[in-house]
């Protein structure tokens, strides 16, 4: 019978093979090896599995199936040396406040590098290559220390704030510096915003309002009065048309911005926003799989219960005006017994993950419980979710790898490994973790005051195994 079957009546039963039964097929003789590595049923199986790039580079579609099913493996396991390669990253002299990845997120295994930017209170910001573990370039000594950052992959720029307000935009491959700008006063919350209409950068300053700058040229775009308050919050949502801000803690409701009116503001009238309906609110995330999904935890009124709220955000459009319709989708309490969480983040839809001191809890925007996990001896200090994995950070000196399970009908997390950092004789713990598709890297902060980079790189060779262990 197999030798009855053409090209085209073959390749339409290959269609309906996984990629292990494909690579079995491929070893029945040359007419099936060739079929089988038909574009095509490669790139269907990619996109059968994930959300595939727009430049897969110089991969082929069965190169990128193999390298990204290795990947995912060897990130699953997370065994020692066999599936990655541990190193301490030197060079600061003083507390990293911040990092970042500058390295593109794009799955192109033939050219991949993980590149992340750091900044301190040695006022210095600095770019590192994690797979050598190696240092790029280190700015110049800046004049106060550095305290926060955020980048532009795409751009190939960062943006850098110190403690006086002076914000500088640099050149991610070179470390040249290429604009800056100093705020009234302190800084107390920045976002980056890759808008269709270009990139800009939302701060706010600790008197109250909010900039909105050009990228690279830091050109001022809109001034908004915000709230008095050193401790306000900026989060822009998934498709950049919304800015949430808020005061922590204040008796002053949250706002929300259509960032348009930002853009393109107009002498005669206000940005448009609107206040939510919620008091003392402490977090706040957006779903990544929703244009405008808004969680927010805050006090219940005189009781102040811990409340989380979730809300759905719609720009109505008349003739001449937009007005912003918040309708409130889900809200429940959390649990009396439960620490008050410190940390929120979200996953798809309707997942919301909030660390409790040592512990990580799952919930649904309504309220159900999924999963607790208590993996760790000392409280969490950061918290980074992806589609992929979770990963937390603690000051036990260690960091735990959770992926998620997408064969289970609604989001399981499973408890994978530990990533040790160094001896407990120099170290205090992980203040702050990050990862991209091949790595992930811990800022380990040691006795002495001073911080170094962890980094965690997972080998990916392209080979079969992956598919058939």
């Amino acid at each position: 019978m197999a030798q009855r079957l053409g090209v085209h009546e073959l390749l339409h039963v290959f269609s309906f093979l996984e990629a292990q039964d494909l690579l079995c097929a491929a070893q029945v003789n040359k007419i099936w090896n060739e079929v089988s590595m038909t574009t095509e049923l490669w790139r269907q199986l990619c996109l059968r599995r994930w959300s595939c790039p727009t430049v897969l580079g110089t991969q082929t579609w069965k190169q990128y199936y193999l390298c990204r099913s290795e990947l995912e493996f060897r990130m699953e396991t997370g065994r020692s040396e066999k599936d990655f390669i541990c190193k301490a990253v030197f060079g600061h002299t003083g507390e990293i406040n911040k990092l970042a990845y500058i390295s593109t997120n794009e799955y192109q295994f033939d050219r991949k590098k993980s590149v992340v930017c750091t900044v301190s209170s040695d006022c210095t910001v600095r770019a590192w290559d994690l797979h050598e573990g190696t240092e790029i370039w280190s700015s110049p000594l800046q004049p106060a220390p550095l305290v926060n950052l955020v980048t532009y992959p795409q751009l190939q720029l960062v943006a850098t704030v110190d403690k006086q307000g002076l914000i500088k935009v640099w050149k991610a491959q070179t470390g040249w510096e290429w604009a800056s700008f100093c705020l009234p006063t302190s800084c107390s919350a920045v976002e980056a915003c890759d808008h269709p209409e270009g990139s800009f950068l939302l701060v706010a300053c600790a008197e109250g309002t909010l900039y909105t700058l050009t990228v690279p040229q830091l050109q001022v775009v809109s001034k908004v009065t915000l709230f008095p308050s050193p401790f306000v919050s900026l989060l822009c949502s998934p498709d950049r048309q919304w800015l949430f801000a808020s005061a922590h803690n204040s008796d002053l409701g949250p706002k929300v911005f259509y960032t348009q009116s930002l853009l393109h503001p107009s002498e005669d009238e206000l940005p448009v926003s609107t206040t939510l309906t919620v008091r003392l609110s402490s977090k706040a995330c957006w779903a990544p799989d929703e244009a405008a999904r808004l969680i927010v935890m805050h006090r219940n009124g005189s009781v102040r219960q811990l409340v989380v709220t979730t809300f759905e955000l719609k720009a109505m459009k008349s003739r001449d005006r937009v007005s912003i319709l918040a309708q409130q989708m889900a809200s429940f309490l959390l649990p009396d017994a439960m620490m008050p969480p410190h940390l929120m983040q979200s996953h798809g839809s309707q997942v919301i993950l909030l660390t409790s001191g040592s512990e990580l809890v799952l919930f649904t925007i309504h309220g159900l419980q999924l999963e607790a996990f208590r993996d760790h001896q000392k409280p969490i200090t950061s918290l980074w979710v992806g589609p992929e994995r979770v990963i937390t950070s603690s000051f036990d000196l260690s960091l735990r790898v959770y992926t998620w399970n997408k064969k289970s009908n609604f989001p399981a997390l499973k408890s994978c490994y530990h990533l040790l950092g160094g001896s407990h004789r120099w170290a205090r713990g992980f203040s702050h973790v990050e990862s991209d598709i091949m790595s992930i890297v811990g800022v380990e902060v040691r006795s002495t005051g001073t911080s170094i980079l962890r980094s965690y790189c997972f080998k990916v060779q392209c080979g079969q195994k992956a598919c058939t262990g």
